[in-house]
């Protein structure tokens, strides 16, 4: 434990020493402190009159058929309609925006601890490979948790006590991103242990998750495919993560509406589940 605990503590001043995570801190208590500041909300009865959002008025209104005389009226938007549309936003943007910058900051992390030399000095420590491997995971995936529960967490409280609205199920969003950024980080550290590139993990990262919108449509494609084709298209959404569907899970989350499938996750969360052991499989049997 004392030499886990030593490797993680190796990884944190690394992370901070890289000013990378200081810098995500910033943008996030940035981020979570301009919306609080710039939202002002008029309630009345359950419903939003007025909004003004960084200093330009909104009328938060929609139409609706009146039932007697068949005509569309302006009827006010209910806060609960509302605040689940921002926290929506807010959970979708800290999901694409989060992962892609967290693993651009996390990247050279992998470089740096095998660089030759380094490697060679670490190795040679009383501490078995697994648990060296594993000490820097963790601190990573720590780090990206706090993250995540520092930006989403901000925003949830600041609104909640804006309007008085507490919606908890907001926060399952902090370990989702979490849990899913390990997923595209274990690309990274595949490659990363492999090749010793962690850039081309890094690309190959950023690609899957720009091929998971592709997959995602998969209901929609498959029809029009020839067999051979669907069979294959089925393949790849099959086998690799399902980055981009898992924000409906979020969004559904957010709502507090049931989750009409927990696929895209478990999927995503196999496919890294089995690049992580692939990586330290190869960090065990590989001569540094």
């Amino acid at each position: 434990m004392i030499t886990l605990s030593g490797s993680l503590l190796l990884t944190f001043r690394e992370l901070w020493a890289m000013r990378l995570t200081q810098a995500m801190f910033a943008v996030a208590t940035l981020a979570w402190l301009l919306l609080s500041f710039a939202l002002n909300m008029d309630v009345v009865e359950g419903s939003l009159a007025a909004i003004r959002i960084f200093g330009f008025d909104t009328s938060p209104t929609e139409a609706v058929r009146d039932a007697a005389t068949g005509e569309w009226v302006q009827q006010a938007v209910s806060l609960d309609n509302f605040m689940i549309g921002i926290n929506t936003f807010v959970v979708g943007a800290a999901y694409f925006l989060g992962t892609m910058l967290g693993l651009f900051a996390t990247m050279p992390l992998v470089g740096g601890f095998l660089e030759q030399g380094r490697i060679d000095l670490v190795l040679s420590k009383p501490l078995s490979r697994p648990r060296l491997l594993l000490g820097h995971l963790i601190g990573v995936w720590i780090t990206v948790l706090v993250l995540a529960a520092y930006l989403i967490g901000g925003v949830w409280l600041s609104m909640a006590l804006k309007t008085g609205m507490w919606i908890p199920r907001v926060l399952w969003a902090i370990p989702i991103i979490t849990v899913m950024f390990a997923v595209m980080y274990s690309v990274i550290l595949f490659f990363g242990v492999s090749t010793r590139s962690s850039g081309l993990g890094l690309v190959i990262a950023y690609g899957l998750v720009f091929i998971s919108v592709i997959l995602a449509s998969h209901q929609a494609m498959l029809p029009v495919l020839s067999p051979a084709a669907a069979f294959v298209f089925q393949g790849f959404y099959h086998a690799l993560p399902n980055f981009a569907e898992v924000v409906q899970i979020l969004a559904q989350l957010v709502a507090e509406e049931p989750v009409t499938s927990w696929y895209p996750l478990t999927s995503s969360l196999l496919f890294g589940g089995v690049l992580h052991a692939l990586a330290f499989l190869w960090f065990v049997k590989r001569d540094f």
